[in-house]
């Protein structure tokens, strides 16, 4: 793998990373700071896009995001990019583990983003449930969340934790899966010996990963947008959990296998 890592395109993508966190993240702050939350949204939006390009990512979308907020999206986990990638196309919050607000970097971003840190300790997982129902229903705010509660390598989705959705419990909301596909490498398929360089799990170390990342050619990830569902059209938590799960799986092997058709293909700026 070394003869497909450029290092000076890892150096130039990480310089375009900086000057872009460098540039936006203070002007986020300071609008965070005035309380001008619609503005917010707009320049956490320029601010993902803005990375997409330093970083040389290919984002193709299919399906349409929910327009109605509060909606609560549920998706599939592979990388770190994926937090870009969904940034870049929807307005609204991240659920993330709670290791993440530690992250060098990551952390502060998530933390300037207003994510809601979850601690997976079951004791823990009441007053979490609460602050997401909060952002949801008083605040009106939209949730990303991964419900496999961990990262994967992309192959296949992992099995979902019901209980990280029991705030689908809190009214009629609607719940849209959404599944995440790194699907090619330069417009070849991707393939199982390449989606590690991009998939982050396991005991992988960050850094690392991210310069070999970097440093390889222009990924592309498939986001399919699924019809929006609630919780009312299955009777239970669990049950919603395996629609979500078996419907987004679907969508992953499929563009893994390059049957993904009707994709509009997104180059943000």
């Amino acid at each position: 793998m070394n003869g497909l890592h450029n290092p000076l395109a890892a150096s130039l993508r990480l310089l375009a990373f900086l000057l872009a966190t460098l540039t936006l993240i203070p002007i986020y702050a300071l609008m965070l700071g005035l309380g001008l939350k619609g503005m917010c949204r707009t320049m956490a939006s320029v601010y993902w896009r803005a990375v997409i390009l330093a970083v040389g990512l290919r984002v193709e979308v299919k399906g349409t995001p929910s327009a109605v907020r509060p909606t609560l999206f549920v998706a599939n986990h592979i990388s770190y990019f994926d937090i870009v990638v969904l940034g870049s196309l929807l307005s609204a919050y991240f659920v993330a583990k709670k290791e993440v607000s530690q992250w060098p970097g990551f952390g502060l971003m998530a933390k300037l983003g207003r994510t809601v840190f979850v601690d997976r300790r079951p004791r823990k997982s009441l007053g979490q449930r609460d602050e997401m129902a909060a952002r949801l229903g008083r605040m009106g705010e939209s949730l990303v969340l991964f419900p496999e509660g961990t990262s994967s390598d992309g192959l296949r989705v992992l099995p979902f934790k019901s209980a990280l959705l029991s705030v689908a419990e809190s009214g009629d909301l609607p719940v849209q899966p959404i599944s995440l596909s790194y699907s090619r490498l330069d417009g070849m398929p991707m393939g199982r010996g390449l989606r590690p360089f991009f998939a982050w799990y396991g005991g992988m170390e960050l850094v690392p990963h991210l310069w070999m990342a970097l440093g390889l050619g222009r990924a592309t990830i498939e986001v399919h947008f699924h019809p929006p569902v609630r919780l009312a059209d299955f009777g239970s938590r669990k049950a919603l959990a395996e629609y979500c799960h078996d419907v987004i799986d679907a969508g992953v092997v499929a563009a893994n296998n390059g049957r993904s058709p009707g994709a509009l293909g997104m180059e943000p700026a």
